[in-house]
């Protein structure tokens, strides 16, 4: 898959949270949006960080970053849910 599909990607993801935070009436929208994608994308590399000591771990792929930035914490949740399962 190409880089600047991914990129693409990310930046209609990137748009469709500050439009949804505009919606909200937040002061800053592009802030909060860049906000909420981290906060997922931090989630996730804080599993695989502390996966040593607790013996969790989430592949690091297209798919799971995506859902990461795009699921938040929810997300990540969501995938380990399924890692525990399956």
């Amino acid at each position: 898959m190409s880089v600047w599909i991914i990129l693409g990607a990310l930046f209609a993801v990137f748009i469709v949270f500050a439009v949804i935070h505009k919606i909200d009436k937040f002061k800053k929208p592009a802030r909060m949006a860049l906000i909420s994608m981290l906060t997922g994308l931090l989630t996730l590399i804080l599993v695989n960080v502390t996966g040593y000591f607790t013996g969790i771990h989430l592949p690091i792929s297209l798919l799971s970053v995506s859902a990461s930035v795009v699921g938040g914490i929810p997300g990540v949740t969501a995938m380990l849910a399924l890692n525990l399962f399956f």
